[in-house]
């Protein structure tokens, strides 16, 4: 038996495995020139498109875990990009709001995507929303919670 399904080569996930270490280490460089790493952009794009929102929503729209978003929002506390205050509705919600040096910073990064796209010199426009499209069925796929019925 060769046991072709185990070998790398055939892998889905480990390609989106090796594409995703090279995104981020393309984006190593632009980020590094603002002191954020590619979480923290993340976050960041996160709050540019709607500030001051609960913790709950901003790990929604960007779908980082829970214990990781912690250590980001301390960090980014830290470098006064954002401050976390209490909800003055419900004072058990925190929510996290842009300062005005990360309000500045979305000046500074408005490069950025541009500057990875032209990275993708075999991928054109329609086929990048292709991919894309592709990538969310992924991620639906594997975020339902599938049951596997018992006959």
């Amino acid at each position: 038996m060769s046991y072709e399904q185990l070998k790398l080569k055939n892998q889905l996930c480990h390609r989106l495995y090796m594409a995703s270490n090279s995104i981020v280490r393309a984006y190593r460089e632009p980020l590094s020139e603002l002191n954020i790493t590619y979480p923290q952009y993340v976050v960041m794009m996160a709050l540019w498109e709607q500030d001051k929102i609960t913790i709950a929503e901003l790990l929604e729209k960007t779908a980082i875990d829970g214990g990781a978003m912690t250590q980001i929002l301390k960090k980014m506390a830290d470098k006064q990009l954002l401050e976390i205050i209490k909800d003055a509705q419900d004072k058990r919600k925190r929510l996290v709001q842009l300062t005005s040096e990360g309000q500045a910073l979305k000046k500074k990064a408005a490069h950025i995507p541009k500057q990875i796209g032209c990275k993708f010199n075999s991928i054109d426009s329609a086929q990048a929303q292709q991919l894309m499209q592709l990538l969310d069925l992924v991620v639906e796929d594997l975020s339902e919670s599938k049951t596997i019925e018992s006959f």
